[in-house]
């Protein structure tokens, strides 16, 4: 099969890049340049959930597994937009909102929960994003969708006060991705997703360049 189309999924990681509250902000500078060294090297400061990231299970449960861990096949996929472009700030995606969907999930398949809120990334509405109900990741879960993406700042309640989703899809050592984007020029069906974290041993995430890729089928 023949690539047709990709659809770049990430964030750009610069010190302007949306952070969780009380993550390390990411600083990048030159260490050596062309005209004093004959080459180019940078320094990169950043937490391990900068960006566009994953979650390994190890950032909600002790004894969960580590980023290097996780099973590859877990970061790529074939992916199944959930459009509830329609939820406002801080509010809840239900149960109703995905019930079309839920037919239509395989296990393996990574599911992307479209909330359109990366158009707001740069902007103190970001972090009153809408987030998933246990419920949902629940219902996912036992069709055996392990792997579960959006593009927000955080799957769970934007003010912080509880992690049910984390806590949930951590305990099976599913993996979460947060600050994705470009849900919306997903314009094809079927749209196999690749997210493959840095190999950090014994980390508990790692920053991603996700993309949604589109093949011919000649």
């Amino acid at each position: 099969m023949n690539i047709k189309k990709i659809v770049d999924l990430s964030m750009p990681i610069t010190a302007q890049t949306p952070i969780y509250p009380g993550d390390p902000k990411p600083h990048i500078t030159s260490v050596a340049t062309f005209a004093q060294n004959g080459y180019h090297v940078s320094r990169l400061v950043l937490g391990s959930h900068s960006g566009t990231h994953v979650d390994a299970p190890f950032h909600f449960r002790e004894n969960g597994l580590r980023i290097d861990e996780v099973p590859l096949t877990y970061f790529l996929g074939k992916g199944i937009v959930i459009d509830v472009t329609e939820k406002n700030d801080g509010e809840a995606v239900t149960l109703d909102d995905v019930n079309a969907y839920l037919p239509r999930l395989e296990p393996g398949m990574i599911v992307l929960f479209h909330t359109g809120w990366s158009q707001y990334a740069g902007t103190e509405r970001y972090f009153r994003h809408p987030y998933i109900a246990i419920d949902v990741i629940e219902a996912m879960l036992e069709r055996g969708i392990r792997t579960f993406f959006i593009d927000a700042l955080n799957i769970d309640p934007p003010d912080g006060s509880s992690f049910p989703a984390h806590e949930a899809i951590t305990a099976v050592n599913g993996v979460i991705g947060e600050n994705f984007t470009n849900f919306d020029k997903i314009d094809f069906a079927n749209p196999y997703i690749i997210a493959l974290p840095l190999y950090l041993p014994e980390c508990d995430g790692s920053p991603v360049r996700a993309v949604a890729v589109e093949f011919d089928s000649c």
